[in-house]
């Protein structure tokens, strides 16, 4: 490879990784899709050309590459802790009083949006990435690396030479994973719960080819290891290093704050929740954690989660409404899949007039029957599902189902398969 096309490969990484970073972690593109398309397809047609010139951090790598058969265990330096969960503001109160307590002093707390996806740890060396791992257990998760590279709004480099591991969580936006779902449902494949099975599930997959298709993305949250004073100039401040990683190419969640008065705390988190069913991702509560690094190391870590940090989870919403009837369809396979009819009601922020019933074993386990007056909720904010039927409510008049002997599209005999759960 001459020099020539060796800076020609150099130029072209850099400029799309530059715009890149621009689209899918600053919302602000310089360029137009069709020029983006055009340099990743000279460097592409170059790359293949030149075998010499193979980087694994290259923005062609976000495609992915060859498929695995395993994935291989990492151990993580430094565990990935999960958190305390809290129910109530009177819990938030006490956790806040408790640390003045024993600080000494009012500490500065960060309240940022808990993403609900799945927890991983990026690690970089000289500003390039290394290793990405699942949380696993906390001490011990899986190498995903190839499947990471894949993620858009991951930088495959920094803007700084920095050697670090920070943690994050991917997640599928929620019109992604409509549009998943929707696919899934076409095909005649089971539907994913909610968009954290679909993360865990995309991320998890042994051809990257299938992960970068499912459109993942990433909020990092935190430092894990590294320099404070790199990253921040200085900085002990978990927000002002937050600030620092996003000017280093990292996606970081804007809706939050920083404050001491535990009822500031509240009112951000009613605010959170207020917004909560407009956001474009999906949230399960908040986090409250010391925003001082050196707050942290005063107040310790327990048993198995930090004493500095809690999480607030939000109540799913439930509401009751008529069970009008149950329908059933036909997947490509061959699975009949039933489905609720029911009295449209406002939840999470739209209205739900069906919902998916999977299998007729979940009908029977439940006792649901037409005409019930049934709770309903969506699984993830997002699937409506039905939690249970309200028994006292009932008149006489319900019906029960019976699963036809016909299929309702071809006419022909229904035979239930005892291996599976349809």
């Amino acid at each position: 490879m001459d020099s020539k096309t060796k800076d020609r490969i150099a130029h072209l990484r850099e400029q799309l990784a530059h715009h890149s970073m621009l689209y899918y972690v600053y919302d602000n593109p310089e360029i137009s899709d069709y020029e983006y398309d055009m340099m990743f397809r000279e460097l592409k047609e170059l790359e293949e050309a030149n075998p010499d010139a193979f980087d694994p951090n290259s923005p062609t790598m976000r495609v992915g590459g060859a498929a695995s058969d395993r994935f291989e265990k990492y151990r993580h330096q430094v565990p990935l802790n999960s958190l305390s969960d809290v129910f109530s503001y009177d819990e938030i109160r006490a956790f806040c009083e408790k640390n003045s307590k024993d600080l000494g002093y009012e500490p500065y707390y960060s309240v940022e949006p808990k993403i609900d996806g799945l927890s991983v740890a990026l690690v970089y060396e000289n500003g390039e990435l290394v290793r990405g791992a699942t949380r696993g257990d906390g001490t011990t998760g899986e190498d995903v690396t190839a499947n990471l590279r894949t993620v858009q709004s991951i930088p495959l480099k920094l803007k700084k030479p920095l050697s670090l591991c920070v943690r994050g969580e991917v997640y599928i936006p929620r019109e992604s994973f409509l549009k998943l779902n929707s696919e899934r449902e076409s095909n005649g494949e089971p539907l994913f719960a909610n968009p954290r099975n679909a993360a865990a599930g995309s991320l998890r997959q042994l051809d990257p080819k299938i992960t970068a298709s499912r459109k993942l993305d990433i909020f990092v949250f935190n430092l894990q290891y590294g320099d404070p004073g790199a990253v921040a100039e200085g900085s002990r401040s978990h927000t002002e290093i937050l600030d620092s990683l996003n000017g280093c190419g990292f996606r970081t969640i804007k809706k939050r704050i920083r404050v001491k008065d535990p009822e500031d705390i509240i009112s951000h988190i009613e605010e959170i929740g207020r917004l909560r069913a407009s956001l474009p991702y999906d949230i399960d509560g908040v986090v409250i954690k010391a925003d001082d690094l050196d707050d942290r190391e005063r107040l310790g870590e327990g048993s198995s989660t930090p004493k500095w940090a809690i999480a607030y989870k939000f109540p799913p919403e439930q509401k009751n409404t008529k069970l009008l009837d149950i329908t059933v369809t036909l997947g490509r396979t061959g699975v009949l899949t039933p489905n609720a009819v029911l009295e449209p009601v406002r939840l999470a922020g739209t209205t739900v007039s069906k919902a998916t019933l999977h299998n007729f074993d979940l009908i029977r386990e439940k006792d649901l029957r037409i005409g019930d007056t049934v709770t309903v909720q969506k699984a993830g904010d997002i699937i409506p599902e039905i939690v249970c039927s309200v028994k006292d409510l009932r008149d006489g008049s319900e019906k029960i189902f019976e699963m036809p002997e016909n299929c309702p599209v071809c006419g022909s005999v229904v035979v239930r398969d005892t291996d599976s759960t349809g």
